[in-house]
């Protein structure tokens, strides 16, 4: 009788177990390799601001975490079909795309604004590069589908080849095949001025207007007004302010969402 209640018990605790496993939320965050917002460091780990804000949000929610790789170009694809939950990578909303004309914030949901950007242009520094009239008639480079190609091609007599990633773009300009790239300025200031990219700048005149980062949810989705609540809640207790210092982006972040409510 006892082995038999033992055996029991321990079916009850199986089914509970392959219950509680079943019922754990995941979330799906897509992302392009881009530092200091998304990358992988020297072992291979992912990290970087919005990876780790990411986790934090989500934890906070109750849900497993699973980053997957992009490309920028088919992001409403990825999002409105389900591939992912939403875009997390310094995804700048007050703008509109390209392509089309139309305001992001009419393709997808957007979370709060959490960051500040804004698009520069990257030169080599023997380049001569330093006004708008300067880039007329150059190639310039952009990621395909971003805010910098739509940047790009603003200035007048320019030509804007879009590339796979904002990285590649700087290996076009470090290679001489373009003689200028647009990129977020998170980015640059990662990479100008150091190591395989010490050769190159920002055009600091030739800067965008500030955008906003935020983070992009299929139409209707929940998860938007649960993310924003989390937001709040890590701006208050320190977190997003930690994050940004750990990752040297403390001038940009913001951390009051009152006036975005």
């Amino acid at each position: 009788m006892k082995k038999f209640i033992a055996l029991a018990l321990a079916m009850v605790a199986c089914i509970a177990l392959f219950a509680g496993c079943k019922e754990e939320k995941t979330v799906v965050v897509g992302y392009t390799d881009y530092a200091p917002m998304n990358y992988l460091d020297e072992s291979g780990k992912l990290v970087g601001f919005d990876t780790e804000l990411a986790e934090a949000v989500f934890e906070g929610l109750g849900y497993k975490v699973v980053f997957k790789e992009i490309e920028w170009s088919a992001k409403y694809t990825d999002v409105n079909s389900g591939n992912i939950d939403c875009i997390w990578n310094g995804f700048t909303a007050n703008v509109a795309d390209d392509d089309d004309g139309v305001q992001r914030a009419q393709k997808v949901d957007f979370s709060y604004n959490y960051m500040e950007n804004r698009q520069v242009i990257v030169v080599k520094k023997d380049s001569g590069i330093t006004t708008a009239a300067d880039l007329s008639g150059k190639q310039g480079a952009a990621e395909s589908g971003s805010a910098g190609e739509g940047y790009g091609k603003s200035f007048e007599g320019a030509t804007i080849k879009g590339f796979l990633k904002q990285t590649d773009c700087l290996f076009e300009v470090k290679s001489g095949t373009a003689a200028f790239c647009v990129l977020d300025a998170q980015l640059a200031k990662s990479y100008c001025g150091k190591g395989d990219y010490a050769d190159l700048q920002i055009v600091d005149d030739l800067s965008s207007d500030v955008e906003y980062y935020a983070i992009g949810f299929k139409k209707g989705s929940e998860l938007t007004a649960e993310v924003n609540k989390q937001l709040e809640k890590l701006a208050k207790d320190g977190t997003i302010a930690a994050l940004g210092e750990k990752y040297g982006v403390a001038n940009t972040v913001i951390t009051d969402f009152s006036d975005q409510k």
